[in-house]
């Protein structure tokens, strides 16, 4: 397959803008060039790429190509940095999926020192799903719970961030006088980030061994600092990082002190020579095996 450079980086565009539209404000160009280089690049491929429909969504072979369009991209901004050229639209764009508590806590610190130099394009999703967001060649890189390494990348084992069953200790006066028994924890309301949070149900789970999991109210926050500032009012109680608390917090009180649980993070990334890619996954690697567990 001829595949040209143009027509890959009018398909990234498309899926990244969702639109057609979108993607010619992005190149410059118009949306006609656009539509006239994805046909051209479906011809080269021999498929149909991409749904047409609001936003654009690659198909199965779209995400092969997709990936190859990123990785495309990564290496000529990579050679464009080594040319000295890597001013405006050439600086590296590294994309990664990272899940929020990371994100709030250590893994924007980590990026830090490299904002200078290379851009970033950072998607939130729950750790257990972030590897979807590297199969489809959404991203580049990720923060996930998964320990195999998926097809195409390389894994490395970050370490753990251990969360805490806590709450404010006017909501546990009210609802758990007596502790988190089954009976307290069947009523208590509970915060959560999303439906892909499981954390507190897994809890749960565990806390009741083997009878019926309680189905308590529950309020959706989905951001992580909104999610500590919902459990510090006193919306319910929830799962907390010990990296996302002041080591002399003393307005929440944790639950049970046998209630711990230990989310185990991986960092996988493609197998690819880029500087930028080597540069982000060292700076992720130290700073992550510095605070995590």
């Amino acid at each position: 397959m001829d595949f040209d450079l143009a027509q890959l980086r009018a398909f990234a565009a498309a899926v990244d803008e969702g639109t057609l539209q979108g993607a010619a404000q992005r190149l410059a160009v118009t949306p006609s060039a656009v539509s006239q280089r994805l046909k051209a690049l479906e011809v080269a491929a021999g498929r149909v790429l991409f749904m047409r429909s609001r936003p654009v969504r690659p198909t199965a072979s779209g995400e092969a190509v997709l990936r190859l369009a990123r990785q495309v991209e990564l290496l000529t901004s990579d050679t464009a940095a080594l040319l000295g050229e890597a001013e405006g639209p050439y600086a590296p764009t590294v994309s990664i999926a990272v899940n929020a508590d990371s994100l709030s806590t250590w893994a924007l610190p980590a990026l830090a020192p490299l904002a200078g130099e290379l851009s970033f394009e950072l998607h939130r999703e729950d750790q257990a799903r972030t590897g979807d967001l590297l199969r489809a060649g959404v991203v580049m890189a990720a923060v996930t719970a998964e320990a195999d390494p998926l097809p195409g990348c390389t894994v490395e084992r970050l370490g753990r961030m251990r969360y805490r069953p806590r709450a404010a200790r006017s909501f546990a006066a009210r609802w758990l006088p007596e502790g988190p028994t089954a009976q307290a924890l069947s009523t208590a309301p509970m915060v959560v980030f999303d439906r892909d949070d499981r954390l507190q149900h897994d809890y749960l789970r565990r806390r009741v061994r083997g009878r019926a999991t309680p189905e308590p109210p529950q309020h959706r926050v989905p951001a992580s600092a909104d999610f500590l500032a919902a459990v510090r009012l006193g919306y319910g109680w929830g799962m907390l990082p010990d990296l996302q608390l002041e080591p002399d917090e003393d307005d929440l009180v944790e639950l049970d002190p046998r209630g711990a649980v230990d989310v185990a993070l991986h960092w996988q990334q493609w197998k690819l020579r880029s500087p930028a890619l080597e540069r982000v996954a060292a700076a992720i690697l130290r700073e992550a095996r510095a605070r995590l567990r």
